[in-house]
């Protein structure tokens, strides 16, 4: 890539650790700024409809202070029985999570928004992953939250490591997005914005 293609800076619209991470693969320098707005859902709003409005408004927030970037929104929410799953925050909210789980299937909402203020460019993108658990046992559970502590994930698992162990199978358009960002469609989107990737 030369200096050319690169746009004055490239910004992550989120203080997520696993965005950032996954970010990082593509090799280029860009900043994490975290976008204050309000993540509540509104009423009679559909979870396709709040989650691709929230990667909208985090990406628009960070383009209003930062116009000549190019900025990423990203939102994630999981669904269980039609409710939207929150993160746990506890060993024993986690184990009620994982336990009602087994042998079922949740899925995951994982919605990108690439913006531009300088170039007018505006993309978004809903990934949507269904990750069927095994069956599991109590003690399986147990051991698991005790290793990992995935207490701030949604679904109470990480799937970049040792919470793989719960599945049966996962359906996807792009691995990366389960994790909080699909990588497939943002490289594309950031290519169509004016980056060089690869």
């Amino acid at each position: 890539m030369n200096s050319e293609s690169l746009p004055e800076r490239l910004i992550l619209a989120s203080s997520s650790k696993y965005r950032k991470m996954l970010l990082q693969r593509f090799g280029i320098p860009f900043e994490c700024h975290s976008p204050d707005i309000d993540e509540g859902r509104r009423e009679n709003e559909s979870p396709v409809e709040l989650v691709e409005r929230l990667a909208d408004e985090k990406a628009a927030a960070i383009c209003k202070d930062h116009p000549a970037a190019i900025v990423i929104g990203s939102d994630q929410i999981a669904l269980f029985e039609n409710n939207v799953l929150g993160k746990p925050g506890s060993f024993e909210a986690a184990m009620q999570q994982l336990s009602s789980f087994s042998g079922r299937t949740i899925e995951f909402l994982t919605a990108v928004s690439v913006q531009s203020r300088a170039s007018g460019f505006r993309e978004a993108h809903i990934d949507i992953t269904r990750v069927h658990f095994r069956e599991l046992e109590a003690a399986e559970i147990r051991r698991y939250l005790e290793a990992e502590k995935p207490y701030d994930c949604a679904g109470a698992f990480k799937a970049e490591s040792l919470g793989i162990t719960l599945f049966e199978r996962i359906r996807s358009e792009d691995p990366t997005a389960l994790i909080g960002l699909p990588l497939i469609r943002t490289a594309g989107m950031l290519r169509r914005a004016g980056l060089h990737l690869p």
